[in-house]
């Protein structure tokens, strides 16, 4: 009996000159070529998967300060997935298997089911639907709370796109947002939302402009939506002629972007990479919203009510 690799089992879907790897455990993105060319950053299948890498989060995206949180006059505690800076990141979904509900040659419909737990004590069903086509790589997320009370929710996907051959220094970025979160350097802990002018060599990309030597990891909003609600960021090797553009619907009103720096910089396969775009229907720490002066996004699903939130990876 063959050995199910490490990252679950293998999906792969083909349209035209792109195929796509889906893997079973949390759902992930393993891979995306256009006519053999990455346009995301990828692993292995017998791999453990790296940095969240293609991973579907859910019920919340990226950080909850703590891994504390009130909701409905209660006090939860989450485990801390992330015991280096001591937060809980990513959700509860990026390690579930997630089983095929439909599958054909271009598409893949998976789901899993987050039991009640201490920390999340809801029961919420998450589909998540892959599918190839001419426009490219798209992903749909829905999420039915089937608990007996409201619950609070967020999701969005976790890719590092690589825009060509050439080092990410050298890509360009167009991202339309006019607001960015500061964060404490050491935790990455939310602290204020500020114009993206207040350090515009850093921030600022609303022209499209080359990254070059910049770090960032830090959620953006006050996206530029075009006619039909959606926002797209677009990244490009310009001397390669190549690029990657990655779009999402109005569900998601936060994105996250980092240039997947890491702490033992270039010695560190993985550092600087690819270019993690993680649109998200909430911000960091949206489960604590009560304590930001701003919108964070979160959504609270009622019983049995479902909420759900698409992006598109294409090649350029």
């Amino acid at each position: 009996m063959a050995r199910t690799p490490l990252s679950g089992t293998q999906y792969t879907l083909r349209a035209g000159d792109d195929e796509a790897v889906i893997a079973s455990v949390g759902a992930s993105l393993r891979a995306f070529r256009h006519a053999g060319r990455d346009l995301v950053v990828p692993f292995e299948a017998d791999e453990v998967r790296p940095a969240y890498r293609g991973a579907t989060l859910a019920p919340w995206p990226n950080r909850i300060v703590d891994g504390r949180y009130s909701f409905a006059g209660v006090d939860y505690q989450t485990a801390l997935t992330e015991p280096e800076r001591g937060q809980a990141l990513h959700g509860l979904v990026a390690w579930l298997d997630f089983d095929a509900v439909d599958r054909g040659v271009d598409h893949v419909t998976l789901a899993a089911t987050i039991e009640p737990q201490l920390g999340y004590p809801w029961r919420v069903r998450v589909e998540t639907r892959y599918e190839l086509s001419a426009a490219g790589l798209s992903q749909t997320v829905t999420a039915r709370n089937e608990s007996a009370t409201a619950a609070p929710f967020g999701t969005g996907p976790h890719p590092y796109l690589v825009a060509g051959p050439h080092p990410l220094d050298e890509w360009t970025l167009s991202l339309p947002a006019d607001r960015v979160l500061q964060t404490t350097p050491d935790r990455l802990s939310p602290t204020e939302l500020v114009g993206v002018e207040t350090d515009a060599e850093r921030f600022d990309f609303r022209t499209e402009r080359e990254i070059g030597a910049v770090e960032i990891d830090h959620a953006y909003t006050g996206l530029v939506r075009d006619g039909g609600g959606g926002t797209a960021v677009i990244v490009r090797d310009v001397q390669a002629g190549t690029g990657v553009a990655i779009a999402w619907d109005a569900a998601c009103s936060w994105v996250q972007v980092h240039t997947a720096d890491q702490p033992e910089g270039p010695a560190s396969p993985a550092h600087r990479a690819g270019l993690a775009v993680e649109p998200m229907t909430c911000a960091p720490d949206a489960f604590n919203a009560a304590a930001y002066p701003f919108d964070t996004g979160l959504l609270v699903l009622e019983p049995g009510e479902a909420a759900s939130a698409s992006w598109r990876i294409r090649a350029l």
